[in-house]
């Protein structure tokens, strides 16, 4: 088997309000696949870990569920010190870092089309979808390499080791809870990037597909849509509860890219956004990426789902953070919301 995977990387940025939690469904499951946007609801922070939501309004779902389908974006010191006639220099005090310390430092070339030669696949029917268990060593690059450098976070919001993912926040309430940071949601190349390592590896522990190293591969649970996004908080986060079959963050230590960022493909799917401007996967502001825990799913670095809108949410999908390196600025809206223009007043900052 032969994969292309592609996608375009474009500077980007963005700035909101600060909140918390949110909804809606959606699921690339061991069984049904992933569904369709429905309504979405507030999770109170015992579900989830996360404040209630201010209400965005949700596109309207649509009638079908599509398809879990992923698309391939010294000097030496002299032997005496001064003459004592000359006041020696003050030491200096250490470098400023180009990350905040619970943030990774990428620095690289991102590869827009990566091949990538599967070596064994299976057909998981409940998808789909081939998935490859074993990719040719190395991956190729045959796009361009696009120099980046940022920051993320190491592990999915809070970005907290130990602590569960927070999940059911659709995009526009995982804007709000990046940039009252000072941050915002990563780029989909961003976060391939900081997946794939510099080398492009298909899993950030190399090229033979476990998930044991990175929970996946788990069997599937029907969810009562419904209970998820229940007014009744208690009826919402009893249903997430009973859905839940993901780790804590940094429990993984095998799933951990060269870069050093934690838990990217498996345990919870994440939101990134899209920098898809133009052509068919030009629909949305947000993808959804990695994959989450169940069987039958990308569970990769580089294959996004760009098939939910904005109001999407799901029991498994959470996201992370990134900024910009070195202490500029960082922008929190999306590339698509920088492109159409759009303004959106800063949340208060919440510290880092």
């Amino acid at each position: 088997m032969h994969v292309r995977s592609s996608s375009s990387p474009r500077p980007v940025a963005f700035a909101l309000l600060a909140v918390t939690g949110a909804v809606v469904a959606g699921a690339c499951s061991g069984a049904p696949a992933e569904p369709a946007s429905p309504p979405v609801a507030a999770l109170g922070p015992s579900a989830d870990h996360a404040a209630a939501p201010v209400p965005v309004p949700v596109a309207t779902p649509p009638s079908a569920s599509p398809t879990e389908e992923a698309t391939d974006a010294g000097i030496h010191a002299p032997d005496a010190g001064p003459p004592a006639s000359v006041e020696a220099p003050a030491p200096h005090g250490p470098e400023p870092s180009a990350c905040p310390a619970d943030m990774v430092l990428i620095d690289g070339e991102y590869c827009t089309d990566l091949d990538l030669k599967c070596k064994k696949s299976s057909y998981a029917p409940q998808n789909h979808k081939t998935i490859c268990h074993e990719f040719e060593s190395p991956s190729k690059c045959v796009g361009d390499k696009v120099k980046k450098r940022y920051c993320i976070d190491k592990f999915e919001y809070p970005n907290k080791k130990g602590e569960r993912p927070i999940t059911m926040n659709d995009f526009p309430h995982a804007q709000r809870l990046c940039a009252a940071q000072g941050k915002r949601v990563c780029t989909e190349s961003e976060w391939t990037m900081a997946c794939e390592g510099p080398t492009y590896k298909p899993y950030p522990y190399g090229y033979v597909r476990d998930p044991k190293k990175c929970n996946g591969d788990r069997p599937y649970i029907a969810p009562d849509v419904k209970k998820t996004v229940s007014k009744n908080k208690d009826e919402a986060r009893a249903e997430v509860a009973r859905l839940w079959q993901g780790v804590p963050s940094g429990s993984q230590p095998e799933c951990v890219s060269d870069y050093g960022v934690w838990d990217m493909p498996g345990n919870v799917d994440e939101l990134a956004s899209s920098e898809q401007i133009g052509g068919k996967h030009d629909k949305f502001d947000n993808v959804t990426t990695g994959g989450p825990w169940l069987s039958g799913v990308r569970n990769q670095c580089r294959p996004k789902i760009y098939d939910h809108n904005e109001g999407f949410a799901y029991y498994y999908l959470s996201f992370r953070c990134c900024e910009e390196a070195d202490g500029k600025p960082t922008d929190p809206r999306s590339p698509k919301q920088i492109k159409r223009g759009e303004k959106f007043k800063s949340p208060p900052r919440t510290g880092k």
